[in-house]
């Protein structure tokens, strides 16, 4: 499993797993928790050649779901210093959340170099964005919902973020 991305804080690496992000996260939104994940691994290393200082990175995305926000918060801390922004205009305007780029769009910049990660095609499926969009979903969907939420976070856990992921500067 590709599952932890590290920064420094003060010079000092600080690594974050996806177990620990989900928890701190509460673990609701597990598929967006490792989206914002993939996301960052797959920018960081483009940013720094070492970890990049967190309270340095600020983020711009389209992604605004509480399991990428809560990720994104935990490592870089940009929600409580003002450096994390959502911007849905970024994401190519489609409301289709499976039709990439869809929101999964973030933009991370680090003394002075931004760099964009965008979603490849076919990581989200489209029976996940049917049912997450449906009102009134029966006890039977609620459940089928939470699988697929945990079922991509699993599968895209398994894969290098390049794999789902194309970042560049």
């Amino acid at each position: 499993m590709h599952d932890t991305i590290t920064v420094r804080e003060g010079g000092k690496d600080l690594s974050f797993s996806f177990a620990a992000i989900n928890a701190f996260h509460g673990g609701g939104f597990p598929g967006g928790v490792a989206h914002a994940l993939k996301a960052m691994q797959a920018a960081f290393p483009l940013l720094s050649d070492t970890p990049p200082e967190r309270r340095e990175i600020s983020v711009v995305t389209a992604f605004g779901g509480p399991g990428g926000r809560d990720a994104i918060e935990m490592v870089t801390r940009a929600l409580t210093d003002g450096r994390l922004v959502v911007d849905k205009s970024i994401g190519g305007g489609k409301d289709v959340i499976s039709a990439p780029p869809g929101p999964y769009v973030w933009r991370f910049t680090y003394r002075g170099k931004t760099v964009e990660a965008r979603i490849k095609p076919g990581h989200v499926r489209e029976e996940f964005v049917t049912l997450g969009a449906k009102p009134d979903r029966t006890p039977a969907e609620e459940e089928r919902l939470e699988w697929l939420k945990s079922e991509m976070a699993e599968r895209l856990l398994a894969l290098p973020a390049g794999d789902i992921y194309e970042a560049s500067a």
